[in-house]
This record gives structure tokens, sequence and C-alpha cells, in this order.
């Protein structure tokens, strides 16, 4: 089944104008036995329960049933179930959870439009695509800010861009190359399934459901046309100076060389997002000046130290090298860091009664995990902060395993000795290429 998708992606990128009318029939009980396969059936149910096991049990007659009802067209995906999921300060974020059987089309549905859609989209485009994570987004960026003539950085920020994605407009822009009518209406029957929120039944008029496993790619494709294409053929060629954009998800950053220009395109990328029915958030929303000649600038101009912005998770600030060129730095974001402790030490009180070997070995996959997303260039000591956090929720939460005290702090530095926390190490090299 991979050759298929292969093919179908090989002929997209030798024929930018090709527009599929038949890719429908790659849709089959060998794709959907393949989906299921690498699905994780750890994963929460949907409203109907059924779990990655339950449905393997009959799962020829199952898969044969599902592709069945896809040929007559009476498949109708489940409404989804709505869970809020905390942000923080009190914020929520709406998740989706789908039926087992809804993820496996879904992911079908994925692959078809990944190998369609793919080859087109630019390489500022990060995010939910082979190969380019968070730390490919920040390389990029980092070339920006440190070997272009970026005097200007755009902070920007889309007002709830997953739930407010037109319908409308994600069936134009998928048919701008894909014209199957059966592959359309799966999306918009997938699209229109409605939610189960508080029990109660929702229509869903507009937005992809973040939890959905196709929601990523069709995300993606609105960015493409909206964001990523309109800038690089439609801005670019028309600025004065230098312009540079990179994109992760519905985050992202863009460099200018002159203000006014900058001043511009926001002017623009307001009335553009409307027009596709989004919304800055402008309260989130800075220009600030960033770069080579930033602190110069504005020390001329009697003004403090250049500005900082956060992008994924990091705070990017001006700096220099020992030898006193300018470089970009970056730590952890107070905001993450401050998010991960409070999710740490809710860890930690729960599984205070554990045996000590397995609070250590969890608390160390923790670490591990943070370090290898956060062990960036220049973030050693924010490591070490988050180090020395965990040290101290272990003392405090070790202490409230019962009424009676279990360790004053040389002992529990002693039990350190026994039970060593992973050392920071910085995994990822910005100047590297992956």
């Amino acid at each position: 089944m991979g050759t298929k998708l292969e093919r179908i992606s090989q002929l997209s990128k030798e024929n930018p104008d090709m527009v599929f009318t038949s890719v429908w029939h790659i849709i089959n009980i060998d794709l959907l036995k393949e989906c299921h396969r690498e699905m994780d059936g750890k994963k929460a149910v949907g409203i109907d329960g059924v779990t990655k096991g339950e449905y393997e049990k009959n799962l020829e007659e199952n898969l044969t049933n599902l592709v069945e009802r896809l040929k007559n067209k009476s498949y109708k995906p489940k409404p989804a179930r709505r869970v809020d999921i905390p942000k923080g300060k009190g914020k929520t974020r709406p998740l989706s959870i789908y039926c087992y059987e809804d993820k496996l089309i879904q992911e079908a549905l994925r692959r078809v439009l990944e190998a369609v859609f793919e080859p087109h989209f630019y390489d500022k485009m990060m995010g939910f695509r082979p190969n380019k994570g968070c730390h490919t987004a920040i390389r990029h960026l980092n070339t920006m800010l440190e070997m272009r003539n970026t005097n200007w950085v755009l902070d920007a920020d889309i007002k709830g861009f997953f739930d407010h994605l037109g319908h409308e407009w994600i069936i134009k822009f998928v048919e701008s190359r894909i014209k199957d009518p059966n592959i359309i209406r799966l999306i918009k029957r997938y699209l229109k399934g409605g939610i189960i929120k508080d029990f109660a039944y929702e229509d869903t008029e507009e937005g992809s459901g973040q939890g959905s496993v196709c929601s990523p790619i069709l995300a993606n494709i609105y960015m493409h046309y909206i964001l990523v294409w309109w800038f690089e053929e439609c801005i670019v060629p028309k600025l004065k100076g230098y312009g540079g954009l990179v994109v992760y998800a519905d985050d992202f950053v863009v460099c200018f060389q002159y203000k006014e220009e900058a001043e511009l395109f926001y002017e623009l990328l307001k009335k553009r997002m409307k027009i596709f029915g989004l919304e800055m958030e402008e309260s989130k929303t800075r220009l600030i000046e960033f770069g080579r000649m930033a602190e110069q600038n504005r020390k001329a101009r009697g003004e403090r130290k250049p500005e900082t912005f956060e992008f994924l998770g990091f705070t990017h600030y001006c700096s220099k090298s020992r030898r006193g060129w300018f470089r970009v730095k970056r730590k952890t974001s107070k905001k993450k860091f401050a998010k991960k402790c409070r999710e740490l030490s809710q860890t930690m009180r729960a599984m205070r009664t554990w045996r000590l070997t397995d609070i250590f070995r969890k608390t160390n996959q923790i670490l591990i995990g943070y370090y290898h997303y956060y062990g960036i260039t220049d973030n050693g000591k924010s490591l070490q902060r988050m180090k020395r956090k965990v040290e101290n929720l272990l003392y405090y939460w070790l202490n409230h395993r019962s009424q009676k005290r279990s360790y004053n702090w040389a002992g529990f530095l002693e039990l350190l000795k026994a039970f060593p926390l992973a050392k920071p190490k910085i995994y990822v090299n910005i100047y590297q290429t992956e």
C-alpha cells in the first residue's frame, strides 16, 4: 500500500499542476489494516467505548463491513467526545476524542492528503510534517535572525486557529489538487460529524477538532494557502528589503528588514485572515525591533536593550558570542517552565506512595524527555534550574508520604546518591543541520 501512496506523491511532485480525480480506491482493507497496526491502542476512547483491542477481536469482519459502508456511501462518522484540557491560568483547550473506527478512516484519509499535498508545501512550514519538527523550525528561525538582514520581528498569534477553520475553504483548498467526489464527501462528513459535550450534541459549523488524526494535515493545507503561499508569492516579491517566514502549525514568526514593510504586512495580514474566517490575537501579536543592529539602534535613541519574543516554548533574545559577535540565544520561557513545574508537582503528589525505585525511574523518564526538547544550544542554565526544581519537589513530596517527616536535607542528598537524577544535557546543536 505504501507503494501506491509513494507513486501518488511522486506524481504530485513531478506534475505541479496535476489534479487527482481518482484516489478513493486507495482507502481499502489493506490500507486500513496497516493503519490499525500502527494505531496507538492507549488513546482515550470515543463515545462508543470501543478500544483497539476490542476492535481487533473481529478485525477482518469489522474492516470488511467498514469498507462495504464506504463503498455504498453509508459510512457516517460518530460525533466526537469533547473534553477541555487545562492550559494554565484558568484557560482550557478543547480536545476532540473520536471513536476508534473513525480514527482508522481519518488516518487513511491523512495519508492520502499528505501524499498529494506534501510535495507542494514550502520548507518554511514545519509541524505535523515528515522530518520537520520544532528544532527544525528553530534552526530555520535562527538563520533568518543571524544570517539575514533582519531588524524587525513580527511575533504573531491567530485566535483559536483550529476552532475557526472555514469548512467551505477547507473543501476549496483540497479541491485545488483532489477532485475525487468520494474523498470530498468523506472530508465533509468528518467536518460535520458534530461533538458530544456534557452529554449534549452540538453541530460543528466550523473548525477541525484538535485530537483528530487528519486535523493537522487539513490545518497545514489551510495555512499553506492563506499564509505561506501568499507570503512567498505575493508579499516577498514586492519587498524592498529582506522578508522571511517560519511557521509551526498555527504559530509563526515573520522577519523584516524595514519597519514600514513589517507594519504594512501586518495590516494586510489582518485583512487576509478575515477573508478566511480567522482573526489575529492582537493582544499577543507584537512587532519588535530585533536583530544585529537592534541594540545599537535602541541605545542611540536612549531606549532599553532589545525586547524578547517567545516561539515554541523558548524565549529568544539578542546576545553576543564569546568573541563579541552578534548571537541569538534561547532559554526556556517562564510560562512553559512554570507550567511544567505545576505538572511535575501534581505527578509527584500522585506517586509519592510508590516504591522509591519506581518514583525515581518515572522522574528520570520525565526529566530526560524534558532535556530532549529543551536541551538546545545556550539553554544549559534553564535545564539546571529544572533539575534543582525537581529535587525540591521530590524532597517536599517524599516528606509528605505520611504524617511523619521522612528526610532532612542531608538525608535526602544521601538518597540522591543511591537514586541519582538524570543530568542535564544539550541534545540539539542549533547550528547543526539535521
